[in-house]
């Protein structure tokens, strides 16, 4: 490895290795541009689906084998396409390709917002998901889709941005350490610990850029909550050549939720709207901790689960029945004699 990457820094956090992954493929432009991007933060490995992944959300691979090729760009040896998903390329990437685990992980940019509930869906955010689960500071950037998007000046922006936070994430590790070295109560100091100890995942951010920001030379960022409004499933009904039915998904509005009021604080759909380049943290943990809570009373009631009242265990099923082969001596072909 080039001894130059090894002194640069954010800050200062030195950043060694980068593992760059999408959704989009790895012959996608917003990875090109985002590989460039990066450079200047440390030596990039690029680990990307070998095909389109978008909306595979965070599904792996387990019952197939997984496999990766080799890329070159102009006989240089520029990344590994991986057979499967974003969140593969995370795995294999952190546990087998790069020589150690990355010290930040950037998925994108992706070719198409991903804000709002459509979150959940992104095989892109799923992918820096994954790369919060190992511990390591992860970033999803998307841009809003466009025919003329350029991504290489989305690609400056979310670099731009990568470092800012970079460099905030060590200057508020340097004031908490601060803060537990003056803290004179031995019990208050022993609970900083305790709550530092207890954050095993890495931060994990989503990047959204609308097309609008990138004409404007002082884009502002703006930290915002992620919309949890719900989409009203859309199919739009058409024929086939062969005269057969298909659908095509679309999202609208779910008619079932109210019109929205002016919302105090702003999240990301909104703020996406007006033009404003987003920032979201995000936490994979799905816990609900309000209603978690609201539960703990819960534990003193008596559950009735007695047999007698569950179904009757002599009532039949019509569900298919499935056979295997597992303790079964192996068919012997029917030969003459």
């Amino acid at each position: 490895m080039d001894d130059l990457l090894l002194q640069k820094s954010v800050g200062k956090k030195k950043i060694r290795n980068i593992l760059l992954t999408n959704d989009d493929g790895i012959y996608a432009p917003g990875l090109a541009a985002m590989e460039r991007a990066l450079q200047r933060l440390g030596n990039v490995y690029v680990v990307a689906p070998s095909r389109e992944q978008s909306g595979v959300s965070h599904s792996i691979t387990f019952l197939t084998p997984l496999t990766f090729k080799n890329v070159f760009v102009d006989d240089k040896h520029w990344g590994w396409a991986v057979d499967g998903s974003p969140a593969d390329c995370v795995k294999l990437g952190a546990a087998e390709i790069l020589p150690e685990l990355p010290d930040l992980i950037v998925s994108g940019i992706n070719g198409g917002l991903n804000a709002g509930i459509y979150v959940l869906y992104s095989g892109t955010v799923a992918a820096a998901i994954e790369g919060a689960f190992y511990g390591i500071t992860s970033f999803a950037v998307s841009l809003e889709y466009n025919e003329n998007e350029s991504f290489i000046r989305a690609a400056d922006i979310a670099a731009n941005v990568i470092e800012n936070v970079l460099q905030k994430i060590e200057q508020d590790k340097i004031e908490q350490d601060k803060l537990e070295l003056s803290e004179s109560n031995t019990e208050n100091i022993d609970k900083l610990s305790t709550t530092q100890n207890q954050k095993t995942s890495g931060d994990l951010y989503n990047l959204n850029i609308p097309f609008a920001a990138l004409s404007n030379p002082k884009p502002e960022v703006m930290v915002v909550e992620m919309d949890v409004t719900p989409e009203w499933e859309s199919f739009e009904r058409r024929i086939d050549p062969m005269g057969r039915p298909y659908y095509w998904l679309s999202g609208i509005p779910d008619p079932r939720q109210p019109l929205k009021k002016q919302q105090k604080q702003m999240t990301d759909v909104a703020a996406l709207r007006q033009g404003l380049i987003t920032l979201t943290p995000l936490n994979f943990n799905l816990t609900d901790k309000i209603k978690s809570k609201n539960m703990q009373s819960w534990q003193t009631v008596k559950w009735n689960l007695s047999e007698q009242n569950n179904h009757n265990n002599n009532t039949t099923s019509n569900a298919p029945s499935i056979r295997t082969t597992a303790g079964i001596k192996k068919y012997q072909p029917f030969t003459e004699n």
